[in-house]
C-alpha cells in the first residue's frame, strides 16, 4: 500500500478515476504504449509501470512515488488528438510557452543537480545513464558526454554534459523535443527533469531521492 500523504493520495485517485474513463486500447498507438488486461504498460526511464483504474505499480509490484504516479496518469489523460508529427526540434525547458513559473525549479532540481552530483564523475554519469537505457544521440555535438534518454515513449530527453575544467564548473543541459508540450503540461515536464536527476544520482549510488 502507498504511504503517501492523504492529499497526495486523493490527487492520484482523482487521476485514476479519469484513467478509468479512457479507452486505453484507443490511445495505445498514439502514446506508443502496450495495453494488457485493462492496464496500460508505460515505460519510464528504463522501467515499465502498470497503470489501471485500480492503481499504479512498478516492476516489483510496489507503488511508485507520488510525482511519478502523477506523470504516468497525465501521460494517459492528456493524449493529444491529433498526434504531433515526429520532429527533431530540440528546445530547452525555458523555451516552452508556459514554462516561466517552473523554470527556476527545473534548472535547480535537474540541470544543476546533475552538474553538481557528477562533477569529476564523467564515467559514473555515463554508466548511470546507460542503466536508464540511454543511447548515443543521432547528432554530432561538442560536449564531453551526450545521451538520448527516453523518459516516456513519446518524450525523449537530450542530455548534454561538460565536466569542470580550470576555467568553468561542470554544466548540464537537458533538451526536449518541441512536441513534448502536447503530451504533458509544464509542471509534469519539470517533474520529469527532476526525476531524471534523481534516477541518475541513485543509479550511480551518489545520493538519496529528493523528489516525492
Amino acid at each position: 500500500m502507498s504511504s503517501q500523504a492523504p492529499i497526495f493520495e486523493e490527487t492520484v485517485q482523482d487521476y485514476l478515476a479519469q484513467v478509468a474513463q479512457i479507452d486505453l486500447a484507443g490511445i495505445a498507438e498514439p502514446l506508443a504504449i502496450t495495453v494488457e488486461q485493462g492496464a496500460a504498460l508505460i515505460p519510464f526511464l528504463g522501467k515499465t509501470y502498470r497503470v489501471s483504474s485500480s492503481g499504479i505499480i512498478d516492476p516489483t509490484g510496489l507503488d511508485p512515488i507520488h510525482a511519478l504516479r502523477v506523470v504516468l496518469c497525465k501521460y494517459l489523460i492528456r493524449c493529444p488528438d491529433p498526434v504531433p508529427a515526429d520532429g527533431e526540434d530540440w528546445v530547452s525547458y525555458k523555451d516552452f510557452r508556459d514554462a516561466a513559473p517552473f523554470v527556476n525549479g527545473f534548472v535547480n532540481n535537474s540541470e544543476r543537480a546533475i552538474a553538481r552530483n557528477f562533477t569529476g564523475r564523467l564515467e559514473s554519469l555515463r554508466e548511470a545513464a546507460g542503466r536508464l537505457g540511454a543511447v548515443p544521440p543521432p547528432l554530432q555535438l561538442s560536449y564531453q558526454f551526450t545521451a538520448l534518454i527516453q523518459a516516456l515513449p513519446r518524450i525523449p530527453l537530450l542530455l548534454l554534459f561538460n565536466d569542470e575544467d580550470e576555467d568553468f564548473p561542470a554544466q548540464c543541459t537537458l533538451l526536449f523535443q518541441r512536441r513534448a508540450e502536447k503530451y504533458l503540461d509544464m509542471e509534469c515536464l519539470a517533474i520529469i527533469g527532476w526525476l531524471l536527476a534523481d534516477f541518475l544520482t541513485r543509479a550511480a549510488g551518489l545520493g538519496e531521492r529528493t523528489v516525492m
